[in-house]
């Protein structure tokens, strides 16, 4: 994953730990899967609209 390994990995978290502190980290755990289901929703909603797009084109190139 991203060329990381497990030392540095576990570097990240601890100073992320130590930064945070224990009490803040879930906060931002929740916080980042919100955004990441609002950043899902999003582009969901995107590829409706652009597939919805593309088969609207064709109808109308039909009818002309």
């Amino acid at each position: 994953m991203f060329g990381l390994g497990g030392q540095e990995i576990f570097l990240i978290l601890l100073i992320v730990l130590v930064l945070f502190g224990p009490k803040k980290i879930p906060e931002l755990a929740r916080g980042l899967g919100k955004g990441i289901q609002e950043f899902k929703k999003a582009q969901s909603n995107l590829q409706d609209e652009i597939e919805k797009a593309v088969d609207e084109e064709p109808k109308k190139e039909k009818n002309a």
